[in-house]
């Protein structure tokens, strides 16, 4: 199958060309390669350009020197080296084979071949590659066919890839449920199924990733169902029942009907008990940001009896959206997510101008000014200096 990309339009980016001529491209020393090609294919926009290179990172390095582009030896020991063009960043990687694997990591020795390197690549829709200067697009494993079909299948067999890097799992589900159409690919569910346990080798900021990845696309409840019924994230979530996939789908139904992006935090917390101690515990776990930490507990926590905006004043615009779509509060988590929550217009200051004496009673009074004023909806004018003049009569 003869297969073409109209690659001019790659070439009159800025700084492409000269990156381009210097690596080698018309002496056949450098393609486009993985999810450039792949997504080129499919129609589906994309900002990152990788390009793979028969020549050793070292001669990389040496010929970036010559020109104007900046070479950064980000993974250099592995084959990668970043080059920044004209403000285009680019990750350039050495042809690689794999010398031996752990599940974890891989050493790697370079190699001249594009077939071995697109042969350790982990499915067929990712193995592509093609030709900077004809736009020929080289297929080794049948990836084109495979993308026609929306079919996600693993290069060589299931479970010696898996072996090679256990990721790979979490991995065939996020292709699934981004590119993939019906059931998944038969043996590679079945080795998914019988090698889950080896997701427990992984670091935990791996996996957190990776899931956080596949929930935080458009519509993830298909795949994230098969996964639950074959219980493969059991091993490191096993507080994530298969009962829970309803509360799933109808977080995502209050997603698209609020107009509010996917968000894979809020996703995975909706897969959860709602329990403040359990959403902790996971949240370590997988080693989330601290930020990430307290986003999950706070959606852990029901709120159905306090209005959206106060909510979102007291906990902050992200949680606040999360509880309320999590409740199926839509209008109010659509309105939630545009609202700026105001500022307390008072100050101590201005209660010590108008006679409150110094001291820890000018807090209390603001504690007391503030609550008011939540409650009456944020007013500003008359109302406030109500409120203010009765909490500065009662102090």
């Amino acid at each position: 199958m003869d297969v073409k990309l109209d690659v001019g339009r790659w070439w009159n980016q800025p700084g492409m060309r000269d990156l381009l001529t210097v690596l080698g491209a018309e002496q056949g020393l450098i393609r486009f390669v993985g999810g450039t090609v792949r997504d080129e294919l499919l129609g589906i926009p994309h900002a990152d350009i990788d390009l793979a290179t028969r020549l050793e990172p070292a001669a990389v390095m040496d010929r970036l020197k010559t020109t104007k582009i900046k070479a950064i030896p980000t993974g250099i020991d592995h084959g990668t080296v970043t080059a920044v063009s004209r403000g285009h960043v680019v990750e350039i990687t050495t042809l690689r084979r794999d010398v031996t694997t752990d599940g974890r990591r891989a050493t790697v020795a370079f190699t001249e071949d594009w077939a071995e390197d697109a042969a350790r690549r982990d499915f067929t829709i990712n193995a592509l590659s093609a030709d900077p200067l004809t736009g020929e697009v080289f297929d080794y494993f049948g990836g084109i066919p495979d993308l026609e079909n929306r079919h996600i299948r693993f290069i060589g067999e299931p479970l010696e890839r898996i072996a090679e890097d256990h990721l790979r799992i979490l991995r065939f589900f996020r292709f699934h449920a981004r590119f993939g159409g019906g059931l998944p690919d038969r043996a590679a569910l079945e080795a998914c199924t019988a090698r889950a346990n080896d997701l427990m080798a992984l670091s935990r900021e791996r996996i957190a990733d990776e899931l956080l990845k596949l929930l935080g696309l458009p519509d993830p409840a298909a795949t994230v169902g098969i996964m639950l019924q074959r219980s493969i994230l059991k091993p490191v979530l096993p507080e994530i029942e298969a009962h829970r996939l309803g509360d799933l789908e109808v977080l995502i139904g209050a997603e698209r009907s609020a107009g509010i992006e996917p968000d894979g935090l809020r996703r995975l917390s909706a897969l959860l008990p709602r329990d403040a101690d359990v959403a902790m515990a996971v949240a370590a776990r997988l080693k989330l940001s601290n930020k990430a930490r307290a986003r999950l507990k706070c959606a852990a926590i029901p709120d159905l009896d306090t209005s959206a905006q106060v909510l979102a004043y007291r906990i902050g615009i992200h949680c606040a959206v999360d509880r309320l779509l999590l409740a199926g509060r839509v209008a109010e988590a659509s309105a939630t997510a545009g609202w700026t929550p105001p500022r307390l217009p008072v100050r101590g200051g201005a209660l010590i101008a108008r006679g409150l004496a110094e001291g820890p009673v000018v807090a209390r009074t603001l504690r007391k000014i503030e609550e008011e004023w939540i409650r009456a909806g944020f007013p500003s004018g008359d109302a406030l200096e109500d409120i203010v003049s009765r909490a500065l009569a009662a102090a």
